[in-house]
């Protein structure tokens, strides 16, 4: 099990934006394959914001999860955003996917970050699980979805 930044390959970018085009294109309709790749390259810098970490299980791509600047036009103001969290089909119900939440959330918390917010359609339990909170259900580009938050900033007292 390894967690790298997609920096690392690049080359693995075609087949994400493959995965996550087929996960969620009806969130962003209008937005083509060739448009999500050319928007990953902007993940190819040494900034942590926008990055996107994979998971990769014994040689094989099998997973992803972002961070970036904001994921829902609708909410400019809530700064940065966990996104992208995909865990291949072969690879789901073994943690993968709360690997790489966690992964993220310690990357911004190191980073300064005190919240991380994120919006999902139907895996809000899943996210509670990992210490997240639903802070609106709303509907977003006629999808029902609900928005939550984490806080990140764990001060000593």
């Amino acid at each position: 099990m390894t967690i790298i930044n997609l920096s690392q390959e690049p080359h693995q970018i075609p087949t994400l934006a493959q995965w996550h085009q087929a996960e969620w294109s009806n969130l962003n309709p209008g937005q083509t394959l060739e448009h999500r790749i050319e928007r990953m390259q902007a993940y190819l810098n040494d900034k942590l914001v926008p990055s996107t970490f994979i998971y990769k299980h014994e040689g094989q791509l099998a997973g992803s999860a972002a961070i970036i600047e904001s994921d829902m036009d609708t909410r400019p103001e809530l700064t940065p955003w966990l996104a992208s969290v995909y865990v291949a089909p072969e690879y789901r119900r073994q943690g993968l996917g709360a690997k790489l939440v966690q992964h993220v959330m310690l990357q911004a918390q190191a980073a300064g970050f005190a919240k991380l917010y994120l919006f999902t359609p139907d895996q809000a339990n899943f996210y509670a699980k990992l210490g997240w909170t639903a802070i609106a259900e709303e509907y977003y580009r006629g999808h029902r979805v609900t928005l939550m938050s984490v806080t990140l900033n764990l001060s000593e007292d």
